[in-house]
C-alpha cells in the first residue's frame, strides 16, 4: 500500500494499517460515523449560535430599539434635531440683531422664518395699551390716531386657588313665628369640602395623567395649600361611589355592540410583602371605521390574574364578533355549543405582520421582509376604505384585497413546506396559517376591522403610567382604577374634556333624576349649554 495514504480511524501510520480488506473497510466506517456525528454537533450548536443571536437582537430591540413599527423614536430623534437647529438658528441671529452694527454693510442671505399661525381664537383677549406720547416729539403739535398695530402673546394664569362660602340665611315670620331657610344644596361626596372642579382634578391626574396622590399633595402643598394623602384617597372613594352609575350604563353600552375590539395589560397589585401581577382587561366599542353611528366607549375590568374565566363572566352575555390576539383565555367563547351563542373570532393583522417585522427588523430575513411587504399592500387598501359604510367596505374587500390575501396564503404555504418547524420565520407563519379563517373573516364582513389597534390604544395610557404609580394598592384599588379609566377613555373617544366633564358630572349627579343618567354619558354632554344652564 503506497505510504502516502492519511489517517484512517485510529490509525496514525501507513505501517500500521491493517491488511485486511474488512478490516479496512471497518476502519473506514467508524472513520466516516464519527466524522458524520462531529459535523452533525457543529451544526447543532451553530443553529444554536444562531438562535441565541436572534434571541439577544430581539431582547434588544425591546429594551433598547424602537417601540413602534413606525420608527418613534427615530422621528422623535429628528424632531429633537429640528428643535435643536432652530433654537440655534434664532438665537444666533437674535444676537446678530442686537449688536451694534459695523463694518461695511454686506448683502447676504436672509432667513426666512416659518409663518406663524394664529393663536387660538376662543382664548379671552386681554388689551394691554402703551402710552402713547401727549404732544409731537419733533415739533410739539397735537396728536390724531392713525390705527394701531397689534400684537399677540401666548400667556397663561397661574392655578387659583380660592374657598367658595354658601351662606344660607335663615328668616322668620312675624305673625307666626316660623323660621324659613333654604335647604342645603347637594355636595359632590357626603360631607366633603372638596368642589367638584377640585375633585375632577384629582381624578384626572391620578387616572388620567397618572400622577400618584402622594405626588400631588406634594404639588398642591408648594401651593399652600396641605392637603393629607388619606384625604385625596377619601375622596377618590368617595367619587367612585358617586359616578358608579354611569360606569354600568357605559358598561352596557359598550357590551350591547355587534363588535368588541378586546385585549388586556399587567398592572403590578401590591400583596403581603410583594407584588403580584393583575390584569386591565378593556373592550372598546368604536363603530366609526364602518361608518357607524353609535357612540364610541370603552369599558375597563379588573382581575387578579390573566384566567380564562374572566373574559367569560365579562361576555357571558355576548355573542357578537370579537377583535382580539391569540390569547388562549379566549378560545371558550368561541365554541358552537356556548349558550346564549358562540362569540365570532376575527384575528389582527398587526400581531400577525409584528412577528415577521421584528424578523426582518433584526435578522434581516428575505421571507419576513417579503411577508412584510405583501401585508403592507392589505394594509394600503384597508387605509383607502376606512369609515365608509360596512357594505362599501365589504365590496372593495372581495374586489381588491381577496386577491392578495389568497397570494398571500398561497406564498406562505409554499415558503413553510421549504422550512423547518424551528425556524424563526415557520414560527410567524404558522400564528397565521393556524387561525386563518379568523385572519379572514374581514374579507366578508364590513364591520370587522383588520387590527385590533382600538384596544391597544386604550390600554396605551396604562402602560405608559405604570413607571409613575408602580404598583395598585389593593384589589379593590385595581377595581377602582378600571371604574375611573372607563370614564375617562369613554370621553376622550366622544371628543370631550374628561376634566370638564367630570367637573360638571360631579357638580349635577347629586339631584339628576335616574332616570336621565344618559343624559350626563360623554356623548349627551354638552359643558356650552350646561354652563350657560
Amino acid at each position: 500500500m503506497p505510504s502516502g495514504y492519511g489517517t484512517i480511524g485510529l490509525v496514525t501510520t501507513p505501517d500500521a494499517l491493517p491488511d485486511d480488506i474488512d478490516a479496512l473497510k471497518a476502519a473506514l466506517f467508524a472513520e466516516r460515523e464519527a466524522r458524520r456525528q462531529a459535523e452533525a454537533r457543529v451544526s447543532g450548536a451553530e443553529a444554536m449560535i444562531a438562535h441565541l443571536k436572534l434571541l439577544i437582537a430581539k431582547l434588544r430591540r425591546e429594551q433598547f430599539g424602537r417601540s413602534s413599527e413606525r420608527s418613534r423614536q427615530v422621528l422623535d430623534q429628528l424632531e429633537l434635531q429640528l428643535e435643536e437647529l432652530e433654537a440655534d438658528a434664532v438665537e444666533a441671529e437674535t444676537a446678530n440683531e442686537t449688536r451694534t452694527a459695523e463694518a461695511v454693510a454686506v448683502q447676504g442671505f436672509v432667513r426666512r422664518r416659518p409663518v406663524r399661525g394664529p393663536l387660538p381664537a376662543h382664548l379671552p383677549r386681554e388689551r394691554v395699551v402703551i402710552a402713547a406720547p401727549g404732544a409731537c416729539p419733533c415739533c410739539g403739535g397735537r396728536l390724531a390716531k392713525l390705527g394701531e398695530d397689534v400684537t399677540e402673546t401666548l400667556e397663561v394664569v397661574p392655578r387659583q386657588w380660592k374657598v367658595i362660602q354658601t351662606v344660607r340665611e335663615k328668616f322668620t315670620c312675624r305673625s307666626c313665628e316660623r323660621i324659613t331657610q333654604p335647604p342645603t344644596p347637594f355636595h359632590p361626596i357626603a360631607r366633603g369640602r372638596a368642589g367638584p372642579s377640585l375633585l375632577a382634578m384629582i381624578l384626572y391626574a391620578k387616572f388620567g395623567q397618572h400622577q400618584p396622590l402622594n405626588r400631588q399633595c406634594a404639588v398642591y402643598a408648594r401651593e399652600g395649600v396641605e392637603l393629607d394623602v388619606s384625604t385625596l384617597a377619601d375622596w377618590v372613594g368617595s367619587c367612585t361611589a358617586t359616578l358608579e352609575p354611569l360606569v354600568v350604563l357605559i358598561r352596557r353600552h359598550v357590551l350591547s355592540a355587534d363588535r368588541l375590539h378586546g385585549d388586556d395589560t399587567t398592572v403590578p397589585v401590591l400583596a403581603k410583602g410583594r407584588t403580584i401581577t393583575g390584569r386591565l382587561w378593556t373592550y372598546v366599542r368604536d363603530d366609526r371605521p364602518f361608518g357607524g353611528v353609535d357612540p364610541p366607549a370603552a369599558a375597563f375590568f379588573y382581575s387578579r390574574d390573566r384566567g380564562g374565566e374572566h373574559p367569560r363572566r365579562h361576555l357571558a352575555g355576548y355573542a357578537g364578533i370579537l377583535q382580539a390576539d391569540a390569547y388562549a383565555g379566549f378560545g371558550e367563547l368561541y365554541d358552537a355549543a356556548r349558550r346564549p351563542g358562540p362569540v365570532t373570532e376575527a384575528a389582527c393583522w398587526s400581531h400577525g405582520r409584528r412577528k415577521f417585522f421584528v424578523l426582518a427588523d433584526v435578522a434581516k430575513a428575505p421571507l419576513a421582509i417579503e411577508a412584510v411587504h405583501r401585508i403592507d399592500a392589505i394594509f394600503a387598501v384597508e387605509r383607502e376604505i376606512n369609515g365608509l359604510p360596512a357594505v362599501e367596505r365589504c365590496a372593495v374587500r372581495r374586489e381588491r384585497t381577496a386577491g392578495l390575501v389568497a397570494e398571500l396564503e398561497a406564498w406562505m404555504r409554499a415558503e413553510r413546506a421549504r422550512l423547518s418547524r424551528h425556524a424563526e420565520v415557520a414560527k410567524a407563519m404558522d400564528y397565521m396559517l393556524k387561525r386563518w379563517l379568523a385572519f379572514t373573516r374581514f374579507l366578508d364582513d364590513g364591520r370587522i376591522c383588520l387590527t385590533n389597534n382600538a384596544a391597544e390604544r386604550a390600554l396605551r395610557g396604562i402602560a405608559l403610567g405604570r413607571k409613575a404609580w408602580l404598583f395598585a394598592g389593593s384589589d379593590r384599588g385595581g377595581e377602582r382604577a378600571a371604574a375611573l379609566l372607563t370614564l375617562i377613555e369613554t370621553a376622550k373617544l366622544s371628543g370631550v374634556d374628561p376634566q370638564a366633564w367630570l367637573a360638571d358630572v360631579l357638580r349635577r349627579i347629586a339631584d339628576h333624576p335616574a332616570s336621565r343618567l344618559y343624559e350626563l354619558l360623554p356623548w349627551s354632554w354638552q359643558l356650552s349649554a350646561h354652563a350657560a344652564a
